[in-house]
């Protein structure tokens, strides 16, 4: 009987670990790391319930793409520079400031202060 929990034990150790180990390269992708992609979502502001303005710097230049339930199309090219020049923070505290459900309090959890 000892042996038999032994047994059960250890198999759902190794699947335990197995699936964490996907977790966690699923989540780091299959191109490595963040940040070493070339296309970055600057801003993103929903119009209606299927359509919205995506602004999405792909290497040196900043496109303004219009996204809808029918496809995507480029609105405009510019520069990414005019797009990266410090925009103004939302003067509005979030909802959840000060609790333990903010993003600043779980970035403080992770470590990433």
């Amino acid at each position: 009987m000892f042996e038999l929990a032994l047994r059960v034990l250890c198999s759902l150790t190794v699947v335990f670990v197995l699936l964490w180990a996907l977790a966690r390269l699923a989540r780091r992708g299959v191109g490595g790391g963040h940040g070493a992609g070339l296309v970055t979502v600057l801003a993103r502001q929903q119009l209606s319930r299927g359509s919205s303005v995506a602004v999405v710097k792909v290497a040196d230049r900043a496109l303004v793409l219009g996204v809808s339930d029918a496809g995507v199309s480029l609105l405009a090219d510019a520069d990414a520079a005019v797009f990266s020049a410090g925009a103004p923070e939302d003067p509005r505290p979030s909802p959840l400031a000060g609790s333990l459900l903010s993003a600043e309090a779980w970035r403080f959890l992770r470590g990433k202060r």
